[in-house]
């Protein structure tokens, strides 16, 4: 099969290679890819960013989220046949949807919604399971609760503002003057231009805050959650807890404590809970989010679609941070 692949992690681009077709556990279903869609978490893979946690042997093909149709099952597949069309994320040990096809396991997958189409299907994936999530997992947001959502025009924050909407909530998000009138059309209540406004000026006593950007971002968002309030962040550091759960042994839960050092104090200082978010992949939250997506809930944000020839143009554009909403690679 083709597939697009590093052989070394760094800023190295990707090539379009041979690679062979996957086999399948029992439990397993080889999907025939027909598109995939960009994610931060891609170039983080390639860069090696990620090493500490998720170990990958080269030559590696990146993408984490896909759409397709089911061209074989495994022994005990129960679930799922030849023909279904489905998406899902497969698991962080098992990526690999810059290809044309993967083996995934039956309890990741989820029939697509069916009317969307296969580009507009691969671009919900990722975005939908790490907001829902955020939202309804971690944060267990209510109805009539405020809400700061970073970065509202791209992948996650699109996605976020609809499902925040949907839960009731009260949803403030930052954009700028060429993204207000998308986040706007999706339900956002308060729009912060990041360009000429500071939100932690404009906002206080918020519930809850999903971080999409980290850094000084990250830290300036504890001041706008009200005591007891929640941050989640898909893009800031790891702090203890996440150390402890998912860490091997002491020195990883040692140097989580040691980098996250400041976040901790800032938990404790506004008496805010901060979480970093290690998405996990779930065929059953998928059909949830297909429900919303068929009722007319929730509609995909694409941003621009890419031939499979060209995912290296894809990744480099979305490294711009300029996409208002998903990008996506058409594989057939």
């Amino acid at each position: 099969m083709r597939a697009m692949v590093i052989d070394r992690y760094g800023k190295v681009p990707m090539r379009l290679a041979e690679m062979p077709t996957p086999e399948i556990g029992e439990y397993e279903v080889l999907a025939e890819i027909h598109a995939a869609s960009i994610n931060p978490v891609d170039f983080k893979i390639r860069d090696g960013k990620v090493k500490l946690l998720l170990k990958y042997k080269m030559p590696l093909i990146l993408g984490n989220d896909f759409s397709g149709v089911v061209a074989k099952v495994g022994a005990k597949v129960t679930r799922f046949k030849v023909g279904d069309e489905i998406y899902a994320r497969p698991r962080k040990s098992k990526i690999g949807t810059f290809a044309e096809y993967i083996a995934i396991h039956e309890e990741d997958i989820a029939l697509k919604p069916k009317n969307l189409s296969f580009e507009e299907a691969a671009s919900i994936p990722l975005v939908g399971l790490t907001t829902y999530q955020a939202l309804a997992d971690i944060m267990q947001l209510q109805k009539g609760q405020k809400i700061l959502i970073q970065a509202g025009a791209g992948g996650v924050g699109t996605f976020a503002i609809q499902l925040a909407k949907i839960m009731g909530a009260f949803v403030a998000t930052t954009a700028s003057e060429a993204g207000a009138n998308l986040v706007k059309s999706l339900g956002a209540d308060e729009i912060i231009n990041y360009r000429t406004e500071k939100f932690e000026e404009k906002l206080k006593n918020y519930d809850a805050v999903i971080d999409t950007l980290g850094g000084e971002i990250l830290e300036k968002s504890f001041g706008v959650v009200k005591s007891g309030g929640k941050i989640v962040s898909v893009s800031g550091l790891p702090n203890a807890r996440f150390g402890r759960e998912y860490g091997s042994g002491f020195f990883k839960t040692l140097l989580f404590s040691a980098l996250t050092h400041k976040l901790t104090a800032l938990e404790k200082k506004h008496h805010v809970q901060y979480s970093f978010l290690f998405m996990k992949p779930s065929g059953e939250q998928l059909r949830i989010i297909a429900n919303y997506i068929e009722a007319g809930k929730i509609k995909p944000i694409i941003d621009r679609v890419y031939p499979f020839e060209h995912a290296q143009e894809a990744l480099e554009y979305a490294e711009t941070g300029r996409a208002k909403g998903k990008i996506i690679v058409k594989i057939r």
